[in-house]
């Protein structure tokens, strides 16, 4: 029997000195006005890593190499659906990063994990919060 599938998101994280890149989502009517991480769904046939690598490319305009780039947590969690999101660490990347679609994205900045916005995607902020890598969370069910 085939199952609908779970949609799967990559976010990726980008540090340099002690911060994170986030980017302020917009226009998009998911989570709009609030900051996230980079990254976006998994498309048919298409592994974590190159989607890593695809939305970068996209949002961002900076290239990744698969060899760089680390699985450091998975969160499962309830949304509009069931859903579940890895992490991925670029480890490092070429190019500076730069809005690349302004029609999703109106902020991008760099934020130490102990100084992140208020306005942020609630699981992503706990994702930046937890343990040592791998970890797993579970977030919105009852």
């Amino acid at each position: 029997m085939r199952h609908a599938g779970i949609p799967v998101g990559v976010h990726v994280l980008l540090e340099r000195d002690g911060e994170v890149l986030l980017m302020r989502r917009a226009g998009t009517g998911f989570f709009d006005g609030l900051y996230s991480l980079p990254g976006g769904h998994v498309e048919e046939g298409e592994s974590l890593r190159a989607t890593a690598i695809r939305e970068m490319a996209e949002e961002l305009g900076i290239v990744l190499d698969e060899m760089d780039l680390s699985v450091v947590g998975v969160v499962h969690r309830r949304s509009d659906t069931n859903r579940i999101d890895f992490f991925l660490a670029a480890h490092r990347w070429r190019g500076d990063p730069k809005i690349a679609e302004p029609d999703k994205c109106d902020a991008l900045q760099w934020f130490a994990r102990d100084a992140l916005p208020e306005a942020i995607v609630p699981y992503i902020r706990d994702a930046l919060g937890a343990g040592p890598d791998p970890w797993i969370q579970e977030s919105g069910w009852a």
